[in-house]
């Protein structure tokens, strides 16, 4: 699935590169860190996303000639207290050079040693100086790809600072922080990185205040990270508190109070309000109207013309999308990949109308533009689209062409950094692919694959890691796997059921699967448990004209007749069904069921 995207910075705002970060009161705007926001899921609007770095090489070994750290602890001339401020500026003087990060990783990892080394024999605490050798030498080991490397680095840098001490400690800690929890972020580790991003603006509040524009931007960025974690009510409530001091430092209809409402809408449209973000879109694109930043204009029109999809106003959304359409041509080209984006939405607005013919032509016109990218073009652009393209294929029973181009968007995004969640998006679809022309085997391995990274990513509690973990259970089915599958549904059920709740249809269908696998495994009465909980839910909360009302009726009539006993009316709760002590003997079940995907 295509990655959530964050709101474009304004275009006025300083650079968002890999930086070396100054010590310095002045400089502690969160701009100035290097803002990069994994992309995960699939968003509820596409929307440009912030320019992110992009490592020369994501190569997990050390170079041949990288330096090694523990020769150059031997090194007596690192005894000089002057050593380690003049490595450091040639670390930086070589790093604004181009002159190749090798030789800056030398002079950053000997400016490091030599600052340790001074504190020790001076007796002294570790000096602010070493607080930046550490986050130049971080930020180079980023720039290589080397991520885990990094890692121990900025840790050890975070401990240094000491926020009492005043404004430079509070900013270095700061820092410190928020580059940690970017690589964090590029390692896929989600959790890790909002737990850095939080304790970095907490040590921003408590030096600058709750309402300073700083603040805002922080929290901005922190909102961004929850939307892509699926923290939707803690973005939020981050979007909203940047909204109120933006509005109180900036001029009305500002940059960026419009790319909070962007953020906003992005928040509102997950949550399935559509008016709500509909009002922010509107108010933001009015206020880039005001600023003149026509491109920013018709990217809110395609934002906008999703909304309308969604509240089933088509000629709306049609007149937004070709508004955008119109404007991305004119300035961008015939071939930009911000046009193929829009015929990709267009495709699917046709297709849901039924207009199969309009839809696969606009599908063909931007698989065009992805298998000739004009430069510029990322890997992630062309792979989010390509993925797109896939679901509509797929709703058109073509899964041999969906599955081709999901292939294509693996192919794009494996060497990337920070794309995990979104690979294992694309390998769950695969999956399912896979699994609808009858190729099991792949299709649990695809599974498995998927769970795996959801699970290193921190999305382990999500809903979307509970369909996932169902759709694996499936597989498992297929290759009579049945202990494997048992277990699968069991944890599905339990994240479905705490971030959906009973009544929904995917916890209703893990429930359904899961008395299956059990009445397969001879435990009949833990089955009727089950279904008897079903029909209780279906007779008193969600209706009976469900088509599958009928046959969970029969399946717990045959299971009541094996049993010798009748139904009972009052079905017991749910939360003590599963008792992992059971020792039923196994036994084959006569029965088919139906497995619900």
């Amino acid at each position: 699935m295509p990655g959530l995207v964050s709101v474009k910075t304004p275009p006025d705002a300083p650079p968002l590169s890999i930086s070396v970060p100054e010590i310095r009161p002045e400089s502690s705007t969160r701009s100035e860190q290097q803002p990069r926001t994994p992309t995960p899921r699939k968003p509820p609007s596409p929307s440009p996303s912030r320019p992110k770095p992009s490592p020369a090489r994501s190569a997990k070994k050390p170079p041949p000639d990288s330096p090694n750290p523990n020769t150059l602890l031997s090194d007596p001339s690192l005894d000089n207290p002057d050593l380690g401020p003049f490595l450091l500026k040639l670390a930086r003087d070589t790093i604004a050079s181009g002159e190749g990060p090798v030789k800056a990783l030398d002079y950053a990892i000997r400016a490091s040693n030599s600052f340790e080394r001074v504190a020790i024999e001076k007796s002294e605490e570790p000096s602010l100086d070493l607080v930046m050798s550490l986050h130049v030498l971080g930020a180079i080991y980023c720039s290589l790809g080397r991520f885990e490397e990094a890692v121990p680095v900025l840790e050890r840098a975070i401990n240094v600072p000491d926020v009492s001490k005043g404004m430079d400690h509070a900013l270095a800690g700061f820092s410190g922080y928020m580059q940690l929890g970017d690589t964090y972020s590029m390692l896929g580790q989600v959790d890790k990185s909002i737990e850095c991003y939080e304790k970095g603006l907490q040590i921003q509040i408590e030096s600058l205040g709750e309402i300073d524009p700083r603040v805002g931007e922080t929290c901005r960025y922190l909102a961004e990270a929850h939307v892509q974690a699926m923290n939707f009510d803690k973005a939020e409530e981050l979007c909203k508190k940047t909204l109120e001091i933006h509005k109180a430092h900036s001029e009305p209809a500002s940059i960026e109070e419009a790319a909070d409402r962007r953020l906003m809408a992005i928040i509102c449209e997950a949550k399935g309000d559509y008016e709500s973000a509909l009002e922010h879109l509107v108010l933001a694109s009015m206020a880039m109207i005001a600023n003149g930043q026509d491109n920013e204009v018709a990217a809110i029109d395609v934002s906008i013309g999703n909304i309308y999809m969604s509240l089933c106003r088509f000629d709306e959304a049609v007149f937004s999308y070709q508004k955008a359409l119109t404007v991305f041509k004119s300035s961008k080209g015939d071939h930009h990949p911000s046009v193929a984006s829009v015929f990709v939405r267009l495709a699917d607005l046709y297709h849901r109308t039924g207009k199969l013919r309009e839809s696969k032509s606009y599908c063909e016109n931007a698989l065009r533009i992805y298998a000739k990218p004009v430069p510029g073009t990322t890997a992630e652009e062309i792979a989010g689209g390509l993925t797109e393209i896939s679901a509509i294929f797929e709703s058109v029973d073509e899964p041999e062409e969906a599955l081709k181009l999901l292939q294509k968007a693996m192919k794009l995004l494996e060497d990337k950094p920070g794309q995990q969640s979104t690979i294992a998006g694309i390998e769950a679809r695969m999956g399912v692919m896979l699994y609808i022309v009858g190729r099991y085997e792949e299709a649990r391995n695809s599974f498995e694959s998927a769970v795996t990274k959801l699970r290193s990513s921190g999305e382990r509690k999500s809903a979307f890691f509970g369909v996932v973990l169902n759709q694996m259970g499936l597989a498992c089915v297929q290759l009579f796997k049945i202990d494997e599958a048992c277990e699968l549904f069991e944890e599905a059920r339990r994240i479905l059921e705490k971030e959906c709740g009973p009544c929904h249809q995917d916890t209703i269908g893990v429930y359904s699967n899961l008395a299956a696998t059990y009445d397969a495994m001879g435990r009949v009465e833990d089955a009727i448990e089950i279904l008897e909980h079903v029909l209780k839910l279906r007779e008193e909360k969600l209706g009976i004209a469900n088509p599958d009302f009928e046959d969970e009726k029969s399946r717990l009539a045959e299971l009541l007749k094996e049993a010798g006993r009748a139904r009972n009316k009052k079905a017991k709760s749910l939360e003590n069904l599963i008792d992992p002590n059971s020792r039923r003997t196994k036994k084959e079940s006569t029965k088919k069921w139906g497995f619900r995907i």
